[in-house]
């Protein structure tokens, strides 16, 4: 399968797995919308995609609602479509639950669930007129596995696998389908910019995080997860083995998170 011609909207298209992701999906010839709270950082990755005259820069920021309708009218306006909707945005978290504030709790929750349940709700009649549409959802392994230091985190993402594993099942008659993707170490910057317990940034890159996959072979995986329309796709090392550990070994899987230094 091919992206030729198809629009791919990108959420949190200005750095990581976001950029890595424009980068991808323009190698296979699709048109993408960037979008992002910084339209410089947006403007400057556009111009590393194939024929960057073939795509849209469009400012946004999840935790505007208001924002969602004009931005989708932009979009439709100059491409008439939106045929894959990449939910990637998101903030992780590094702090003790005793410690946290609850507007620290507030704030993940609103940009890694509210922001992409608001947007999926959006361009959702759009989908519907057409019978057709793709909702890409970065969520983490963490939407699985919890994991101490990353409660707010993982509650987001706990989050997002039950609302959009919902909204599969309603949908998918209709022609929706969605892809949720659990990526685990990516070396990006996603630990230097978490939040901590006061909502100031980390500012530190975890040493799991640092030996972690590189962004463009995520982004690799993650397109080709697309183009098979899977509903779930694990893209991690051996951390990714977490997962087996906890659903069959699940007193184990304690045992050992408990003991594990996860930063």
């Amino acid at each position: 399968m091919s992206f030729a011609d198809k629009v791919v909207w990108i959420t949190g298209a200005s750095s990581g797995i976001g950029e890595a992701l424009a980068l991808e999906f323009s190698r296979y010839g699709a048109r993408v919308v960037l979008s992002a709270r910084r339209e410089e950082a947006l403007e400057a990755v556009r111009q590393k995609l194939v024929w960057p005259e073939n795509h849209l820069v469009v400012p946004l920021d999840v935790t505007e609602p208001e924002q969602f309708k004009p931005a989708l009218d932009k979009v439709l306006a100059h491409y008439s479509k939106v045929d894959v909707l990449v939910n990637n945005s998101g903030i992780s978290q590094r702090s003790l639950v005793r410690d946290t504030s609850l507007a620290v709790d507030r704030r993940v929750m609103d940009v890694n669930y509210f922001g992409p349940v608001a947007l999926t709700k959006t361009v959702m009649p759009h989908f519907a007129q057409r019978s057709a549409g793709q909702v890409v959802v970065i969520s983490s392994l963490v939407g699985e596995l919890p994991t101490p230091y990353r409660s707010a985190y993982c509650a987001s993402k706990h989050a997002l696998h039950g609302w959009f594993e919902a909204l599969r099942a309603e949908e998918y008659e209709r022609g929706l389908r969605v892809t949720m993707v659990l990526p685990g170490f990516v070396h990006t910057n996603v630990s230097v910019n978490a939040v901590t317990a006061d909502g100031s940034a980390h500012g530190q890159m975890d040493r799991y995080q640092e030996k972690g996959m590189p962004a463009d072979e995520c982004a690799a995986r993650i397109v080709r997860a697309v183009q098979q329309e899977k509903e779930q796709v694990i893209i991690a090392g051996r951390e990714g083995l977490g997962i087996y550990l906890k659903r069959l070994f699940p007193s184990l899987y304690r045992k050992i998170i408990r003991r594990i230094k996860v930063t």
